[in-house]
């Protein structure tokens, strides 16, 4: 048993409310995350000119091949052993993180030490856009929030847009049929939007027929 077979629902901490659903659910795949949270093409990049340039020093000062080849072999294992890490981390990362899309919100589950769940009501949402990053159609969703809702950047790494720490932007990172995901979104945000509008169009016109009937009322009494 782990902390999350308590859960009534997949990544959502308790039952949904009357007359919510789960529109849809998913999460990040795995190797594309730990790719992307970090960057591990880069990394790999950077560790093989650090490689060259090491193994060119000791040619350079007029060492040999099998003295270049220990040299390298050194650096070669730091980095591997690094990337390795970071690759693991990544992918326990995902395996712990869950998407969730519901016609009221979108919850984010992740935590591997420790779990969190950070609930986003749709009328906290200012706006989505969606990236792909590949022909698979694999890519992410980020939100942009109102003013005044923030959301700690730490706690929500790595579904974050990289490097917005004083006004964090949740993401969505690399889930498959991200298109579709954004589509099912943009159509339960102006649903949503749409709902609240008429509620609040209701309570209008329930408000003012109240004051005209109160109104009338004095204005009768007045009269008499």
């Amino acid at each position: 048993m782990n902390e999350f077979d308590s859960e009534p629902i997949r990544g959502v901490p308790g039952k949904l409310p009357e007359g919510e659903r789960v529109l849809w659910q998913g999460e990040p795949r795995r190797g594309l995350l730990a790719r992307r949270a970090f960057h591990l093409p880069t990394l790999t990049l950077y560790f093989g000119i650090l490689l060259a340039l090491r193994i060119g020093t000791v040619l350079g000062a007029g060492g040999s091949l099998a003295d270049a080849a220990i040299a390298g072999s050194w650096l070669l294992t730091a980095a591997v052993v690094a990337l390795g890490i970071f690759y693991i981390y990544g992918v326990l990362i995902a395996r712990t993180s869950v998407y969730t899309i519901t016609n009221r919100r979108l919850v984010f589950r992740s935590g591997l030490a420790v779990p969190l769940t950070i609930n986003i009501p749709f009328n906290e949402i200012e706006a989505a856009a969606v990236k792909t990053y590949n022909d698979r159609g694999d890519g992410e969703i980020v939100l942009t929030l109102l003013p005044g809702r923030h959301i700690g950047y730490f706690p929500l790494w790595p579904h974050a847009r990289p490097w917005k720490i004083k006004r964090p932007e949740p993401m969505l990172r690399a889930i498959a049929d991200a298109a579709r995901v954004a589509e099912i979104l943009s159509e339960a945000l102006a649903k949503s939007a749409a709902d609240s509008k008429a509620t609040e169009e209701s309570s209008t016109e329930t408000s003012k027929g109240e004051s005209s009937q109160k109104w009338q009322s004095q204005a009768t009494e007045a009269a008499a």
